[in-house]
C-alpha cells in the first residue's frame, strides 16, 4: 500500500469511535485494548473487555502524549500501534523479554517501546503494519525518545501463528524499518532496537 493511500493519526487527535472500529467486538484485540502490559495479572484476571476499552479511552484523552497512533485508509480507520515510554508498560518490564534481553534501566522515560499492533481483517498483509511502525517511531522521536525497542516474533520459528499471534510484529517488519537485533532473550522472540 502506498504512502499516498495511509494516512496515521495520534489517537487522541481523532473520534474515539475510531479506535473502537479498529479493536473491533470479537478477537483478541477487542479482549486486549493494549491493557494487557498495563495493568497486573489480577487486574487482567478480574477485568473484562468493556473496563479495558473504557482504560484505553481514559489513556486516550488524559495523557500528555497519546498512547498509541491509528491508520486509515480514506476515511477508514484500519490500524493501531501502541508505542510509548517504556515504564508505561510494568507487565512487560517485568517479562523476560525485557528483564533478560534489554541493558537499558527499568524506569528510563526515554526508552519507548512499540508493543502492539492491530490490522483489522480485510486489511492484513497489505503493508499496514510497517506504516504503522514507521509513523510509530516519528512519533517517539518528536516526544523525546532516545532509543525505541520492539519486541517482535521469529516468524520462522513460529510459522504456525495465528494473525492475532503477530501483534507484537515480526522480526522482518522491525528490520525493515531500521531496528537491529538487540538480543534474542526467549525461544522465538527478539529484542530490537533503534537509536536517535
Amino acid at each position: 500500500m502506498s504512502d499516498d493511500e495511509v494516512t496515521i493519526r495520534a489517537a487522541n487527535e481523532i473520534p474515539w469511535r475510531d479506535t473502537e472500529i479498529v479493536f473491533g467486538t470479537r478477537g483478541d484485540a477487542a479482549g486486549c485494548w493494549c491493557q494487557f502490559y498495563k495493568i497486573t495479572n489480577a487486574q487482567w484476571r478480574e477485568g473484562d473487555k468493556a473496563q479495558r476499552a473504557s482504560e484505553l479511552c481514559e489513556q486516550v484523552r488524559n495523557a500528555a502524549v497519546t498512547p498509541g497512533l491509528v491508520a486509515y485508509v480514506g476515511d477508514e480507520p484500519v490500524g493501531w500501534v501502541a508505542v510509548e515510554p517504556r515504564p508505561h508498560y510494568p507487565t512487560a518490564l517485568r517479562g523476560r523479554v525485557i528483564s533478560t534481553g534489554s541493558r537499558e534501566r527499568v524506569g528510563d522515560e526515554s526508552v519507548w517501546a512499540i508493543v502492539c499492533f492491530v490490522v483489522r481483517v480485510g486489511y492484513r498483509r497489505r503493508g499496514l503494519a510497517l506504516h504503522l511502525l514507521r509513523a510509530a517511531v516519528e512519533h517517539a522521536w518528536a516526544n523525546g525518545a532516545r532509543m525505541i525497542e520492539g519486541y517482535p516474533v521469529e516468524v520462522a520459528e513460529n510459522q504456525r501463528m495465528s494473525s492475532a499471534g503477530l501483534y507484537h510484529g515480526t522480526v522482518s517488519l522491525f528490520s525493515a524499518a531500521g531496528f537491529t537485533i538487540d538480543s534474542r532473550p526467549i525461544a522465538g522472540r527478539a529484542l530490537m532496537t533503534l537509536h536517535s
